[in-house]
């Protein structure tokens, strides 16, 4: 089956669109011109910092007044943040840049907000500010949280088509369970985690699939995304049976 509808209930809860570039430091003296192209899906904006953890060696005899103040400072990283009405978060740092969602609906269908779309807008004008020929590397991740209405193996057959050994470990009996795996499909790659999690007090399958390729002329940044997300899909399908599909059209109780 290929997914061709806007689900009222989808088992999606995040996705994340990422580029990495090498380290930019004018990126600071860009970042308003860049407020002003997306201003109009993107009004929101704000500056976080985040930290990292610095191991210094000072030898046995120095002083704590002897570590420089401003180290912390040096090595925090700037995060340009911006938000829109319609539930999508950029993230722009001196050397990346990520668009998410909590509440994805459709990369590219007719019928919700589509994320291609976005990622479009952004990245467009983006590389009107900054110009990067090259894109060290384009990541699109999709973390689906999918229901389990009863822990036992006949349930979860025929929900998923599973590579969890329950033949060998029953599942009624496991309180967790998780597999990874990292591929590389054609030029693409993909890290795909299925794990059993209990959330909220419900047990929960939690599907992640991390579709990424390297080394991208930034010009073919939306060609290559569509085909990460058409490899994502592809995954999502292979894994999920007929239940899953009739859970994710079912209308949310208000």
């Amino acid at each position: 089956m290929t997914i061709s509808e806007v689900f009222p209930n989808p088992t999606a809860k995040q996705v994340i669109f990422q580029i990495k570039f090498p380290n930019l430091f004018y990126m600071e003296n860009k970042i308003g011109d860049l407020q002003l192209k997306i201003m109009e899906k993107f009004p929101q904006s704000s500056l976080l910092f985040r930290r990292q953890i610095v191991f210094a060696d000072i030898g046995p005899g120095a002083k704590l007044e002897s570590i420089p103040s401003d180290l912390e400072e040096e090595t925090g990283k700037k995060i340009w943040q911006f938000k829109s009405s319609k539930n999508f978060q950029l993230d722009v740092l001196s050397d990346s840049l990520d668009i998410s969602s909590q509440y994805h609906k459709t990369y590219n269908l007719e019928g919700g907000d589509k994320f291609r779309d976005i990622i479009e807008f952004v990245l467009n004008r983006f590389f009107e500010v900054v110009s990067i020929p090259i894109i060290n590397r384009i990541g699109f991740r999709y973390i689906d949280e999918c229901p389990i209405p009863s822990k036992d193996n006949s349930t979860f057959t025929s929900y998923y088509k599973s590579v969890f050994p329950i033949k060998r470990f029953n599942l009624a009996d496991v309180n967790e369970m998780d597999f990874k795996t990292v591929i590389k499909k054609g030029e693409y790659y993909l890290r795909y985690v299925e794990s059993l999690q209990k959330v909220g007090g419900e047990y929960k399958l939690i599907l992640d699939f991390d579709g990424f390729a390297e080394n991208i002329n930034s010009k073919d940044y939306l060609i290559i995304t569509d085909n990460l997300h058409t490899m994502i899909i592809e995954e999502f399908e292979k894994t999920i049976k007929k239940p899953v599909y009739q859970y994710m059209r079912q209308k949310k109780e208000s």
